[in-house]
């Protein structure tokens, strides 16, 4: 704790029951230690009391755990500390994992990285409403920021305090720990996880999560920050990056991603294919960015080729998917190029048109990605033999 200059930070609130067992055990391995005692109405007081060499903040009511923690917050920082870890007060967590956290801050190479406990969601006592909820998280997370997390909901935390004492937040609950991590991701702090242990005693275990008005609260917060990734944060880092590497590069390695094995960019050509194709009117360009970043996949390609369904080739997508729709459900339906602008009735054959329009688009982009990923292995050793030639 001492090389890390780092501090614990133990936000409480009516958390009688556990308070005494948890902050013996973290005065084991360090004095460290900052109480924000979050207005409690049980004994807390009566507790806090017998620990005189331990900084404790009384907060006169209770206005949130996000609020608590930025008072705890303000107290390292005017101590002097450099990080500080925020451990739960409900005996979920284990004052033993400070040592992960600690180990895994030596190691790192830059210092303004924030290490988020990541648990086993698949543990038994995990309850299912946390599991639900930790998943939400990492999906708006990920939407936000670009990084992608096991777990951005506990609150078992190592913060790097020098980045967060220049910004103001303005979420006082539960929604505090979304808003601090994102943002600070946004001005560049790596965020990672390391595992830690969790119980979930329910005997003595106190949770004051109010589904209804914190879950709302949450979503009404991650719609504000994905409005704010979307407007501001994307376009910038986008512009940040072209004048970091310059066009030229940028291009290739950003957008084009030259660098990408054969194999993804055969699923990327083999993707844009299948929604090129498919009957997803009016959602191909979104679909096609987000299918790609949720599987990795190389953006530009999978945009170049879902534009298959160019103007020109729409008639022939329409009369090979009918005829592939016929030959699937038997149905009667007389088509060609030349009469569907005429009198073919597209509604009164949609679901013939559906079925083969989906079988096609599977079709195509097996061959397309086939053909593709052959293609992009010949030329890559034709430019190899070219280069040591």
């Amino acid at each position: 704790m001492q090389q890390a200059n780092c501090c614990v930070l133990v936000p409480t609130y009516n958390n009688a029951g556990t308070l005494k067992r948890v902050l013996d055990s973290i005065l084991e391995r360090t004095n460290s230690i900052i109480v924000i005692n979050d207005g409690a109405t049980d004994n807390t007081a009566e507790i806090l009391k017998a620990y005189p060499n331990i900084e404790q903040i009384n907060l006169p009511e209770n206005k949130g755990k996000g609020n608590a923690l930025q008072k705890g917050f303000k107290a390292a920082i005017s101590k002097g500390y450099d990080y500080a870890i925020t451990i739960d007060s409900d005996g979920q967590h284990f004052p033993e994992d400070l040592s992960v956290f600690l180990e895994a801050l030596l190691k790192e190479e830059t210092p303004n990285v924030l290490y988020i406990g990541s648990r086993n969601m698949q543990q038994e006592d995990v309850p299912g409403k946390s599991s639900f909820g930790n998943k939400f998280s990492n999906f708006w997370f990920w939407f936000e920021t670009g990084t992608k997390l096991q777990d951005t909901q506990c609150g078992y935390r190592l913060y790097p305090l020098k980045e967060i004492k220049d910004l103001n937040f303005y979420t006082p609950k539960f929604e505090f720990e979304i808003e601090v991590i994102v943002r600070l991701a946004w001005n560049g702090t790596l965020v990672k996880n390391v595992p830690v242990r969790i119980l979930y005693d329910e005997t003595e275990r106190v949770s004051h999560f109010r589904t209804v008005p914190d879950f709302t609260r949450i979503s009404v917060l991650n719609t504000w920050l994905v409005i704010i990734a979307i407007l501001y944060i994307k376009p910038r880092n986008f512009i940040r990056k072209i004048k970091k590497k310059g066009f030229k590069k940028f291009l290739l390695e950003d957008l084009l991603r030259s660098d990408d094995p054969p194999k993804t960019k055969a699923l990327s050509i083999a993707l844009g294919v299948f929604l090129g194709i498919a009957p997803f009117w009016g959602f191909q360009t979104i679909l096609v960015f987000a299918l790609a970043a949720l599987f990795g996949l190389n953006k530009a390609i999978t945009f170049a080729f879902s534009n298959i369904s160019l103007p020109p080739l729409i008639p022939f997508i329409i009369f090979f998917s009918i005829e592939i729709g016929v030959l699937i459900t038997g149905e009667d339906v007389s088509f060609s190029v030349e009469n569907m602008t005429q009198n073919f009735d597209l509604l009164q054959n949609l679901k013939t048109y559906l079925i083969g329009s989906f079988v096609l688009a599977i079709l195509s982009a097996l061959l397309f990605g086939i053909i593709g990923y052959f293609t992009i292995l010949f030329l890559g050793k034709k430019k190899m033999v070219v280069d040591n030639g």
